[in-house]
Protein backbone atom coordinates (compact mmCIF):
# COMPACT_ATOMS: atom_id res chain seq x y z
CA UNK A 1 0.00 0.00 0.00
CA UNK A 2 3.06 2.25 -0.37
CA UNK A 3 1.37 4.32 -3.06
CA UNK A 4 -1.22 5.38 -0.46
CA UNK A 5 1.22 6.57 2.19
CA UNK A 6 0.46 10.23 1.45
CA UNK A 7 -1.74 11.99 -1.09
CA UNK A 8 0.53 13.71 -3.58
CA UNK A 9 -0.79 16.79 -5.39
CA UNK A 10 2.25 17.57 -7.51
CA UNK A 11 6.03 17.30 -7.75
CA UNK A 12 8.63 19.96 -8.45
CA UNK A 13 11.50 17.95 -9.88
CA UNK A 14 14.22 20.53 -9.33
CA UNK A 15 14.29 23.55 -7.01
CA UNK A 16 17.01 25.80 -5.61
CA UNK A 17 14.64 28.05 -3.62
CA UNK A 18 12.46 25.74 -1.53
CA UNK A 19 15.40 24.60 0.62
CA UNK A 20 18.04 27.34 0.80
CA UNK A 21 21.55 26.12 -0.10
CA UNK A 22 20.16 22.78 -1.31
CA UNK A 23 19.16 21.35 -4.68
CA UNK A 24 15.89 19.60 -3.93
CA UNK A 25 12.79 18.02 -5.31
CA UNK A 26 9.56 19.27 -3.73
CA UNK A 27 6.59 17.02 -3.01
CA UNK A 28 3.37 19.04 -2.69
CA UNK A 29 0.87 17.13 -0.56
CA UNK A 30 -2.88 17.55 -0.80
CA UNK A 31 -4.75 18.93 2.18
CA UNK A 32 -4.53 21.80 4.65
CA UNK A 33 -6.69 22.53 7.72
CA UNK A 34 -6.18 26.30 7.46
CA UNK A 35 -7.65 28.81 5.01
CA UNK A 36 -5.09 31.61 4.95
CA UNK A 37 -6.41 34.51 2.84
CA UNK A 38 -3.04 34.90 1.08
CA UNK A 39 -2.60 31.20 0.22
CA UNK A 40 -1.06 30.63 -3.21
CA UNK A 41 -1.95 26.95 -3.22
CA UNK A 42 -5.69 27.05 -2.58
CA UNK A 43 -6.23 24.06 -4.87
CA UNK A 44 -4.30 21.99 -2.34
CA UNK A 45 -6.48 22.85 0.65
CA UNK A 46 -9.12 20.17 0.12
CA UNK A 47 -7.75 16.81 1.29
CA UNK A 48 -10.04 15.13 -1.21
CA UNK A 49 -8.86 17.26 -4.14
CA UNK A 50 -7.47 15.61 -7.24
CA UNK A 51 -3.70 15.69 -7.58
CA UNK A 52 -1.45 15.54 -10.61
CA UNK A 53 0.89 12.86 -9.25
CA UNK A 54 1.04 9.74 -7.09
CA UNK A 55 3.35 8.36 -4.42
CA UNK A 56 4.69 5.90 -6.98
CA UNK A 57 5.54 8.84 -9.25
CA UNK A 58 7.60 10.26 -6.40
CA UNK A 59 9.50 7.02 -5.83
CA UNK A 60 10.17 6.52 -9.52
CA UNK A 61 11.44 10.07 -9.93
CA UNK A 62 13.75 9.87 -6.93
CA UNK A 63 15.13 6.52 -8.00
CA UNK A 64 16.43 8.26 -11.11
CA UNK A 65 17.63 11.38 -9.23
CA UNK A 66 20.04 9.70 -6.82
CA UNK A 67 23.30 11.61 -6.81
CA UNK A 68 21.65 14.59 -8.53
CA UNK A 69 19.61 16.02 -5.65
CA UNK A 70 20.67 16.98 -2.14
CA UNK A 71 17.27 16.42 -0.64
CA UNK A 72 13.50 16.30 -0.82
CA UNK A 73 11.12 18.86 0.67
CA UNK A 74 7.62 17.91 1.81
CA UNK A 75 5.37 20.90 1.20
CA UNK A 76 1.70 21.54 0.66
CA UNK A 77 -0.88 22.16 1.65
CA UNK A 78 0.15 21.22 5.15
CA UNK A 79 2.14 17.97 5.22
CA UNK A 80 1.37 17.34 8.89
CA UNK A 81 -2.24 16.40 8.06
CA UNK A 82 -0.97 13.07 6.70
CA UNK A 83 -0.87 10.35 9.34
CA UNK A 84 1.73 8.35 7.39
CA UNK A 85 4.07 11.27 6.83
CA UNK A 86 6.79 9.81 9.05
CA UNK A 87 6.73 6.54 7.09
CA UNK A 88 6.89 8.45 3.81
CA UNK A 89 9.83 10.50 5.04
CA UNK A 90 11.69 7.43 6.28
CA UNK A 91 11.16 5.73 2.94
CA UNK A 92 12.79 8.61 1.09
CA UNK A 93 15.51 9.12 3.69
CA UNK A 94 16.41 5.43 3.32
CA UNK A 95 16.89 6.11 -0.40
CA UNK A 96 19.71 8.47 0.54
CA UNK A 97 18.02 11.87 0.49
CA UNK A 98 17.97 14.51 3.21
CA UNK A 99 14.47 15.58 4.22
CA UNK A 100 13.06 19.11 4.49
CA UNK A 101 9.61 20.23 5.61
CA UNK A 102 7.42 23.28 5.01
CA UNK A 103 4.85 23.67 7.79
CA UNK A 104 2.75 26.12 9.75
CA UNK A 105 3.15 23.92 12.84
CA UNK A 106 -0.55 23.38 13.33
CA UNK A 107 -0.12 19.98 15.01
CA UNK A 108 2.84 19.62 17.41
CA UNK A 109 2.09 15.93 18.03
CA UNK A 110 2.39 15.19 14.32
CA UNK A 111 5.53 17.33 14.06
CA UNK A 112 7.22 15.47 16.89
CA UNK A 113 6.71 12.16 15.07
CA UNK A 114 8.57 13.32 11.96
CA UNK A 115 11.43 15.22 13.59
CA UNK A 116 13.78 12.19 13.59
CA UNK A 117 13.80 12.20 9.78
CA UNK A 118 14.16 15.92 9.12
CA UNK A 119 17.27 17.99 8.42
CA UNK A 120 15.62 21.37 7.80
CA UNK A 121 12.28 23.12 8.35
CA UNK A 122 10.74 26.22 6.82
CA UNK A 123 8.30 27.37 9.53
CA UNK A 124 5.58 29.80 8.49
CA UNK A 125 4.61 32.45 11.02
CA UNK A 126 1.26 33.93 10.01
CA UNK A 127 0.84 36.88 12.38
CA UNK A 128 1.77 38.10 15.87
CA UNK A 129 1.28 35.34 18.44
CA UNK A 130 -2.14 36.51 19.55
CA UNK A 131 -5.08 34.13 19.43
CA UNK A 132 -7.53 36.33 17.52
CA UNK A 133 -4.88 37.57 15.11
CA UNK A 134 -3.69 34.07 14.30
CA UNK A 135 -7.22 32.94 13.66
CA UNK A 136 -7.76 35.88 11.34
CA UNK A 137 -4.61 35.00 9.40
CA UNK A 138 -5.68 31.37 8.98
CA UNK A 139 -9.32 31.77 8.07
CA UNK A 140 -10.59 31.62 11.65
CA UNK A 141 -9.03 28.24 12.41
CA UNK A 142 -5.53 28.14 13.94
CA UNK A 143 -4.77 27.47 17.59
CA UNK A 144 -1.80 29.74 18.30
CA UNK A 145 -0.82 27.72 21.38
CA UNK A 146 -0.24 24.66 19.20
CA UNK A 147 1.84 26.74 16.82
CA UNK A 148 3.97 27.88 19.76
CA UNK A 149 4.33 24.28 20.93
CA UNK A 150 5.56 23.26 17.48
CA UNK A 151 8.06 26.10 17.44
CA UNK A 152 9.22 25.02 20.87
CA UNK A 153 9.91 21.52 19.57
CA UNK A 154 12.12 22.94 16.85
CA UNK A 155 13.97 25.16 19.29
CA UNK A 156 14.75 22.13 21.47
CA UNK A 157 15.93 20.07 18.54
CA UNK A 158 19.23 20.27 16.66
CA UNK A 159 17.38 20.78 13.39
CA UNK A 160 18.23 23.75 11.22
CA UNK A 161 15.10 25.84 10.65
CA UNK A 162 14.01 29.24 9.51
CA UNK A 163 10.91 31.22 10.37
CA UNK A 164 9.28 33.35 7.71
CA UNK A 165 6.23 35.56 7.32
CA UNK A 166 4.31 36.48 4.17
CA UNK A 167 3.51 40.18 4.52
CA UNK A 168 -0.09 40.42 3.39
CA UNK A 169 -1.01 44.10 3.95
CA UNK A 170 -4.67 43.20 4.28
CA UNK A 171 -3.98 41.52 7.63
CA UNK A 172 -0.55 42.79 8.72
CA UNK A 173 1.22 46.11 9.11
CA UNK A 174 4.84 47.00 9.82
CA UNK A 175 4.28 47.09 13.58
CA UNK A 176 3.09 43.48 13.38
CA UNK A 177 6.43 42.48 11.86
CA UNK A 178 8.18 44.16 14.78
CA UNK A 179 5.94 42.26 17.20
CA UNK A 180 6.69 38.94 15.50
CA UNK A 181 10.40 39.70 15.47
CA UNK A 182 10.37 40.58 19.18
CA UNK A 183 8.59 37.35 20.10
CA UNK A 184 10.82 35.14 17.97
CA UNK A 185 13.93 36.82 19.35
CA UNK A 186 12.74 36.29 22.92
CA UNK A 187 12.09 32.61 22.19
CA UNK A 188 15.60 32.15 20.80
CA UNK A 189 14.92 31.93 17.06
CA UNK A 190 18.09 32.73 15.09
CA UNK A 191 16.82 32.98 11.50
CA UNK A 192 13.86 35.01 10.23
CA UNK A 193 12.70 36.25 6.84
CA UNK A 194 9.85 38.38 5.62
CA UNK A 195 8.40 37.56 2.21
CA UNK A 196 6.63 39.89 -0.21
CA UNK A 197 2.96 39.17 -0.77
CA UNK A 198 1.91 39.02 -4.39
CA UNK A 199 -1.85 39.44 -4.67
CA UNK A 200 -3.73 36.22 -5.29
CA UNK A 201 -6.19 36.11 -8.16
CA UNK A 202 -9.20 37.06 -6.06
CA UNK A 203 -7.45 40.11 -4.54
CA UNK A 204 -8.31 43.01 -6.85
CA UNK A 205 -7.53 45.89 -4.48
CA UNK A 206 -4.03 45.43 -3.03
CA UNK A 207 -1.41 47.51 -4.84
CA UNK A 208 2.30 46.93 -5.22
CA UNK A 209 2.89 49.94 -3.01
CA UNK A 210 0.84 48.24 -0.28
CA UNK A 211 3.07 45.18 -0.55
CA UNK A 212 6.30 47.16 -0.65
CA UNK A 213 5.74 49.06 2.60
CA UNK A 214 7.33 46.27 4.65
CA UNK A 215 10.60 46.39 2.73
CA UNK A 216 12.33 49.46 4.08
CA UNK A 217 15.74 50.16 5.60
CA UNK A 218 14.04 50.64 8.96
CA UNK A 219 12.53 47.15 8.92
CA UNK A 220 15.80 45.65 7.72
CA UNK A 221 17.70 47.37 10.54
CA UNK A 222 15.18 46.09 13.08
CA UNK A 223 15.58 42.50 11.90
CA UNK A 224 19.36 42.83 11.81
CA UNK A 225 19.27 43.80 15.48
CA UNK A 226 17.17 40.77 16.40
CA UNK A 227 18.51 37.82 14.42
CA UNK A 228 21.81 36.20 13.49
CA UNK A 229 20.39 35.50 10.02
CA UNK A 230 17.61 37.54 8.47
CA UNK A 231 16.34 38.57 5.07
CA UNK A 232 13.79 40.48 3.04
CA UNK A 233 12.59 38.24 0.25
CA UNK A 234 11.06 40.13 -2.64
Amino acid sequence: MEKDLVKVADIEKFSIVDWPTKIAAVIFLQGCPWRCPFCYNQSLQDINGEGNATWNNVLNLLEHRKGMLDGVVFSGGEPLVHSNLAVAMKTIKDMGFDIGLHTGGYNPTALEKVLPYISWVGFDIKSPFEGDRYKQATGGIADVEKVKQSLGLLLKSNIHFECRTTCDPRILDVDDIYKIADTLNELGVKEYYIQKYRPIESDKTTTDADCEKFFTPQVEAYLKNKFEIYGLRK
